[in-house]
C-alpha cells in the first residue's frame, strides 16, 4: 500500500483520538473550592480524575467576580478546605486575595491541574453501558473545538453561584446611567460624589452599600422584604462559632431565640431602620430556604447614621431616576444589582431525578451529595465551605471503594484471560 496512504489514517486516526478520551475515575465539573476538596479527597484515596474548568483560572468566581474588600465572613477554621488548613499566620478572617493564594496553594499541594476553558455543553448518562457521557467546547484564543469524556463517575461542583442573577425591572433599559451586577463591582472609587442604587440586602449589597459610604458616594439600598441582620461577633466571639457551639445542645428554635436575643442586645431594634425580620428563625431560614442572614461588619452604623438611605421595592425605571412602590422617586446616577447568584445544572446535565429544575439537589442535607449512576454534588448545602469540605469526603470515599473494587475485578478477569491464553498454547 502507497506509504502517504498509511500516513492519511495516521493522521485520520490521530484526529479522532483527540477529539475524545475515556476517563479512569471521575470527571469534576468546576474547579472553585468545591471541586478542589473533592479532588484532594480523591488525590488521598488514589484514584486518577479529570477535573474541567470553563474559565482560565481556579475558583473564578473569587478571582473575577468579587470586590476588593471582601473578607472571609466567618472564621478561617469553618472555611478551610479538607486536608490542609489554613497558613497559622493568617487572620481569623482572611481576605479575598489571602484565601486566593491559599486556593492556589492547596491545588498545587494536591497536584490538581483542571483542563482549562473548557465549557461543558451537555452531560448525559447511558443506561446501557454505565457510563457518562460529558461534551465540552474547548477555546484556544479564536480556536474552538469540541470534546468528549467518557467517564463512569461525574461529580457536578459548578455550585450555587455559577450564574448572576439579573432581575427584569421595568424600565431599567431606559435608565441610561451605568448598571452592573454586584460580581463586575470593584470597589467604589469611580463612583465617588454620585447617587448609587443598590438592589438587594443581603450580606453583598449591605458590603457594596458600605464600600460606596466610604468613597464618599451616597448609597440607597432597596429592601423589598424581610431580612435577617446578626453581628458578626458577640463580644469578641464570632455569632457563627457561638450558634454551632449552642446547636451541639440545644434545639434549632432554641438556638434562633438565643441569636435574635443576642442581636437585639448588639444590634439593638434593626426594624425601624426599614430592616423588618422574618417570622422564621435566622438558621431555621438558612436550612430551609437557604436565605443567608447578613452579618454585619459595619453598614448597620451606617444605616442608622443616614449615611445609606434603606428604601422598599422598585416600581419602574426611568431616565436616571427610579420611582419606587411607595411612589418616591430617586435621582440616581448608577445602579448595582446585588441581585444573587443561581445554579447552571439545569442548562447542561440532562437528567430529571437527582436535581431539581432550581439546579440544587431534590434530597435535603445531609443526602443531596449522592445519585443515581455515579451522579455526585458538591457544594450544593447551602451550608457553606465546611459542607462543601464534608461533602467531597463522602464522595471521594464512596467512589474510591468502588474504584478499586473495579479495579481488583479488572486485574482479575486480565491474569484469568491471560492464564487462558498461556493454556490455549
Amino acid at each position: 500500500m502507497d506509504q502517504s496512504l498509511f500516513r492519511l489514517v495516521d493522521q485520520e486516526l490521530d484526529s479522532f483520538q483527540r477529539k475524545w478520551t475515556l476517563v479512569n475515575g471521575p470527571v469534576i465539573i468546576g474547579a472553585g473550592p468545591s471541586g478542589l476538596a473533592t479532588a484532594a479527597c480523591l488525590r488521598e484515596q488514589g484514584v486518577p480524575f479529570v477535573v474541567l474548568e470553563r474559565a482560565e483560572c481556579i475558583a473564578s468566581l473569587w478571582q473575577k467576580r468579587t470586590y476588593d474588600r471582601l473578607k472571609l465572613h466567618l472564621p478561617k477554621q469553618f472555611c478551610q478546605l479538607s486536608k490542609l488548613p489554613f497558613p497559622e499566620d493568617f487572620p481569623e478572617y482572611p481576605t479575598r486575595k489571602q484565601f486566593i493564594e491559599y486556593l492556589e496553594s492547596y491545588a498545587k499541594h494536591f497536584d490538581i491541574n483542571p483542563k482549562f476553558n473548557e465549557c461543558v455543553q451537555s452531560a448525559r448518562y447511558d443506561e446501557t453501558s454505565g457510563f457518562w457521557s460529558v461534551k465540552t467546547i474547548v477555546t484556544s484564543g479564536s480556536n474552538k473545538t469540541e470534546f468528549e469524556y467518557i467517564c463512569r463517575w461525574l461529580v457536578v461542583a459548578t455550585g450555587e453561584n455559577a450564574e448572576r442573577v439579573v432581575p427584569d425591572i421595568q424600565g431599567l433599559a431606559e435608565f441610561g446611567g451605568e448598571v452592573i451586577h454586584a460580581c463586575e463591582y470593584k470597589s467604589g472609587e469611580k463612583f465617588q460624589g454620585q447617587k448609587v442604587l443598590v438592589v438587594g440586602c443581603g450580606n453583598s449589597g449591605m458590603e457594596v452599600s458600605l464600600d460606596l459610604c466610604n468613597y464618599n458616594a451616597s448609597p440607597s439600598m432597596v429592601v423589598r422584604s424581610s431580612v435577617h441582620v446578626l453581628p458578626k461577633e458577640v463580644y469578641g466571639k464570632s455569632t457563627f462559632e457561638l450558634a454551632v457551639l449552642m446547636m451541639k445542645w440545644l434545639p434549632l428554635w432554641l438556638v434562633d431565640k438565643l441569636m435574635l436575643i443576642l442581636a437585639w442586645l448588639v444590634l439593638g431594634n434593626v426594624e425601624k431602620y426599614g430592616l423588618k425580620r422574618p417570622s422564621m428563625g435566622p438558621l431555621e431560614l438558612k436550612n430551609t430556604k437557604g436565605k443567608t442572614p447578613v452579618l454585619d461588619i459595619g453598614a448597620l452604623k451606617k444605616i442608622k447614621s443616614g449615611d445609606i438611605n434603606v428604601v422598599p421595592a422598585i416600581k419602574r425605571f426611568s431616565y436616571r431616576q427610579v420611582e419606587l412602590v411607595n411612589g418616591e422617586k430617586l435621582d440616581i446616577d448608577s445602579v448595582v444589582l446585588a441581585t444573587g447568584y443561581r445554579s447552571n445544572v439545569p442548562s447542561w446535565l440532562q437528567e430529571g431525578e437527582f436535581f431539581g429544575e432550581n439546579g440544587y439537589p431534590k434530597a435535603p442535607f445531609p443526602h443531596g451529595w449522592k445519585g443515581h449512576g455515579g451522579l455526585y454534588a458538591v457544594g450544593f448545602t447551602r451550608r457553606g465551605l465546611s459542607g462543601a469540605s464534608s461533602d467531597a469526603m463522602r464522595i471521594a470515599q464512596d467512589i474510591g471503594k468502588l474504584w478499586k473494587d473495579e479495579t481488583k475485578q479488572h486485574k482479575k478477569i486480565t491474569i484469568a484471560c491471560h492464564r487462558q491464553c498461556i493454556s490455549q498454547f
